[in-house]
Formats: structure tokens, sequence, C-alpha cells
């Protein structure tokens, strides 16, 4: 009995992995756009990675959020890219970008989420009350005015 094609998707689909393949989901606080609302000259991108390093010589110890943040949904990520793999073989790379879109999406809020979750060490008091005279009461370690937690974000880039 001989094989008839009735319809070659085969175009569409080494298209699609083809598309996947040369793109990732990065979570971060991205170098553009990242200046501070009180217009402080230390952007977003900066005040992140001193809290995620800490920095010595201006005696802050690192207090890290975003890698930490990003491991906490390796698995649930991967499971996304896994099916994002699965519906760009079946030729359908809308469902695939919709899978990155997914996983970066749980990357930003687990970042967010690790800011929010009071990292020690705590404070000093000399940080805390620099705080109080703003009228600052929280004492959570990396949320001040929220503008760092609310910079960190994802984007599809291609490699």
């Amino acid at each position: 009995m001989p094989v008839r094609i009735t319809v070659d998707k085969m175009a569409s689909i080494i298209k699609a992995i083809n598309e996947l393949g040369a793109k990732d989901v990065l979570v971060g606080v991205p170098e553009g756009n990242t200046d501070r609302k009180s217009g402080d000259p230390a952007t977003n991108a900066l005040i992140g990675y001193v809290q995620e390093f800490g920095s010595p010589a201006n005696n802050i110890p690192a207090r890290p959020f975003l890698i930490p943040g990003v491991q906490d949904i390796q698995k649930p990520a991967s499971d996304r890219l896994k099916v994002a793999a699965q519906r760009a073989l079946s030729g359908d790379l809308s469902q695939a970008e919709k899978q990155l879109n997914a996983a970066g999406m749980m990357g930003q809020n687990s970042a967010r989420a690790k800011i929010n979750s009071n990292i020690q060490p705590k404070l000093s008091e000399r940080t805390l009350a620099a705080r109080r005279a703003r009228g600052v009461t929280r004492e959570n370690t990396l949320i001040d005015t929220g503008q760092l937690r609310n910079s960190i974000t994802y984007v599809i880039r291609k490699k």
C-alpha cells in the first residue's frame, strides 16, 4: 500500500524549530531604561547588581535575589520549555512562544517574590535611621521604594 501525503507540514516545523532555537529567555533588570524615579544617579541595574553580589568596599552585604529566584523555578520553567519544544515540533510557533513567555513570567515573579522575602542579613541601624528620616518605616531588606523589585522583568530575544 503506497503512502500518500495529504498535508506537508515539514516546512512549518523546520521554521518553528529554527526560530525557537534562536531565542533566549532572559530574566533580570534590563540595562536600558533603568533610571530611578527619584533622579538617583544609580540605576536599578546597578543597585540590583550590588544587592545580588554585595559591595565590600561600601560595606554592603550580598542579598542575592535574582539567581536564587530563577533557580527556584528551574523545574517548572524547564517543563514550560519542554512544551515549547513540543509545540515547535508540531509546527505551532505561536504556542511555543506562549510557553517561552510563561517561563519568563515565572522567573520574573519568582525573583520579585525573593525580594519580598526579606533576605538576610538585616539592615544596619544606620540604614534604618536613614529610612525613618525619609518617613519610611518598613524594615524589609530589599524593599525601600519598590523600584528595584518592579524593574525586574523578562525578555525574549534572539541569540
